[in-house]
């Protein structure tokens, strides 16, 4: 990778692998509420290329921003953090 240009790196969890070749995965971000300075949960679904298709349902996966693969996704697999039991 160019050590120029730092990619987002997040991890979340596989909410979907019916796609080939694509799982959908949920990142969750805590933020404080402006106002009442509550944490507050936030969830983002994007869509990730897993070229191997090795992501099942309910796995822990670290993800990699990427060019654009196609409509909707740019997000690729990194590694499988923890495997779904």
């Amino acid at each position: 990778m160019d050590e120029r240009r730092h990619r987002k790196v997040f991890v979340g969890t596989v909410v979907s692998d019916r796609m080939q070749k694509t799982v959908v995965v949920a990142v969750e971000r805590f933020l404080r509420h402006p106002m009442y300075n509550k944490r507050m949960r936030r969830r983002t679904k994007v869509k990730a290329h897993d070229e191997a298709q090795r992501c099942r349902l309910g796995d822990r996966v670290k993800i990699m921003e990427t060019r654009p693969l196609s409509r909707d996704k740019r997000w690729r697999i990194v590694e499988v953090v923890r495997k779904a039991e």
